[in-house]
């Protein structure tokens, strides 16, 4: 039973693979706002209510496939991270943000599903934010390396002014039992987060034509920048941003 299960699940797990793989190819052509269950069942070769066992509404297929966005943009960095590792904190921040730029530069129509404009009519679930996070958690995890190594700058800003500044999800993320980033921090380490993508849309979706031709110049320098905003400075070790 147990083997017939298992090739049950893979022969599953193939056909809502290619349903989103379908999906992925009407995103690049029409755009999200007109992802059709019954077009891509089509392309398939399959009737509506097949596709419907797999995913119930077009917006159970927007939620896989914005899960699966975020998740491979997550990876992508936490990947770049683990490479780069901890002994100098700004080598690492500007490997994290030039894997995050690469995938969206690679994948231009799926970072647009999550990082462009809202689809018309969508909602996205809860499901959705975990994933959402992770890029933001890997720089997060940079900045908290800095400060353990004591090699990060704090802003002398009061408290309070941290509190007003720093959004309630942010606060509670700081909260946590195993978070060491100094609260002071946080504030610009969400500016540089919110920053660094906006620099990346733009690239993305093509606000720097005719403005701005050598992007890659602009992108390296802005990523120092945004470091040394968070308080990020080089250990001395070499290896540079």
């Amino acid at each position: 039973m147990g083997v017939i299960q298992g090739a049950k699940d893979r022969a599953r797990a193939e056909v809502a693979g290619a349903i989103k793989d379908q999906a992925r190819k009407q995103l690049a052509a029409e755009g999200a706002a007109r992802l059709s269950l019954r077009a891509v069942a089509r392309e398939l070769g399959m009737v509506s209510s097949a596709l419907y066992r797999y995913f119930p509404s077009r917006d159970d297929l927007l939620t896989a496939l914005i899960v699966d966005a975020y998740d491979a943009i997550g990876e992508v960095a936490e990947s770049a991270l683990a490479k780069a590792g901890a002994a100098d904190p700004l080598h690492a921040w500007g490997e994290v943000c030039r894997a995050v730029r690469g995938w969206a530069l690679d994948h231009p129509h799926e970072y647009a599903l999550i990082y462009g404009s809202p689809v018309p009519g969508y909602a996205a679930p809860q499901d959705t934010v975990a994933p959402a996070s992770r890029v933001a958690l890997v720089l997060l995890a940079v900045a908290e390396a800095a400060h353990e190594a004591g090699v990060l700058t704090e802003p002398d800003l009061p408290a309070a002014d941290c509190d007003s500044v720093v959004a309630e999800d942010v606060r509670r993320l700081l909260e946590q039992p195993d978070r060491t980033l100094p609260a002071a921090v946080a504030p610009r380490l969400a500016a540089a987060w919110a920053q660094l993508f906006g620099l990346i849309s733009f690239e993305v979706f093509g606000q720097f034509n005719r403005v701005i031709d050598d992007r890659d110049t602009l992108f390296e320098k802005t990523v120092v920048v945004l470091a040394h905003q968070v308080g990020l400075r080089s250990t001395g070790s070499g290896a540079g941003i």
